[in-house]
């Protein structure tokens, strides 16, 4: 791919955190979710390149879409798997963790995900060659804190707080280890793992399958790890895996399973304060805000704080 599609990939999650943050705190989950998905179409509608969104929202009546064909078709083919806004529920309620997030590749980068749930596995690059899925997380746990050189009871384990994770949470409390609880968007849960100063060490538990994709799109970046399986499988679903020529439906996927190819540029940017990023932040006549941009051919990481001043700034 282009490499100025790196800088492009920031206006995109910038453009949506602008608009999501908006509504921070109103209580409107959808009006969150709806208005940073319209800004990162507009911003992505002018873009040059002839796009497909694999990985987006479900029904057509949201822009970007699964199957959506984006940009002016006058440049170079890619597949874009997308999250305008991880974290709305936590956006709408004024809370922690809400992002923008994009990844884009060459065609055929992403494993086009049904929107179904996996349970997931992530860490950072010095525990990437020890996690097992199909092992305990007690035993997870103790082989993260040997490599990391770590007692149990430092590791940190960041866990969604959701009623389908309770019987993780007893089982990762039996280990001493400790919990991080997050009540929305587990791409930067994932993510975060590949930073120290984070404090979080592994990401477990049960969480979307295309939020999957993207948070191992930006592991794979840094020489990261996510591992994870379908739950929940019944005989629809396992109709619609199927149809994406899986016949095994617990399938262990590994981030060379969700995401193909060596040049995939990924974006974060901060809608809500996180454990990795700031929130956008407002002032006089523009605002502030925070991203992360990953590149996986040079395993290039960009910082960008960007000033944006809303009077040059048509979309504003």
């Amino acid at each position: 791919m282009d490499r100025h599609l790196t800088i492009e990939a920031v206006r995109l999650t910038e453009a949506a955190a602008l608009f999501a943050s908006r509504h921070m705190g109103k209580g409107d989950e959808e009006m969150c979710y709806r208005s940073a998905a319209e800004a990162m179409n507009r911003v992505i509608s002018a873009m040059d390149i002839d796009g497909e969104v694999v990985l987006g929202a479900d029904s057509s009546d949201t822009p970007l879409y699964d199957g959506a064909q984006v940009g002016a078709k006058t440049g170079g083919a890619v597949d874009i798997a997308v999250k305008p806004l991880d974290g709305k529920t936590t956006c709408a309620r004024g809370g922690h963790n809400a992002v923008s997030a994009l990844a884009m590749g060459s065609r055929g980068t992403f494993f086009n995900a049904p929107s179904l749930h996996m349970d997931k596995i992530a860490v950072g690059k010095d525990a990437k060659n020890v996690i097992d899925i199909t092992q305990s997380p007690a035993i997870n746990i103790k082989r993260v804190a040997r490599v990391k050189g770590r007692y149990i009871e430092d590791i940190t384990v960041c866990v969604l707080d959701r009623k389908r994770n309770e019987a993780l949470v007893k089982e990762i409390r039996k280990t001493g280890a400790k919990i991080k609880f997050i009540q929305d968007g587990d791409i930067t849960g994932a993510v975060s793992t590949a930073f120290p100063e984070s404090s979080v060490d592994i990401l477990m538990g049960i969480g979307g399958a295309k939020e999957a994709i993207i948070a191992a799109a930006a592991l794979k970046c840094v020489d990261g790890e996510l591992q994870a399986r379908f739950i929940d499988v019944g005989g629809k679903e396992k109709e619609q895996l199927k149809d994406l020529g899986i016949d095994d439906p617990d399938k262990i996927f590994y981030t060379t399973d969700m995401v193909g190819g060596d040049d995939v540029i990924v974006s974060l940017t901060g809608v809500t304060d996180g454990v990795l990023l700031n929130g956008v932040m407002y002032m006089a006549g523009g605002a502030k805000t925070s991203s992360i941009l990953f590149r996986q051919k040079t395993h290039t990481l960009r910082f960008i704080e960007a000033i944006h001043q809303f009077d040059f700034k048509p979309i504003f």
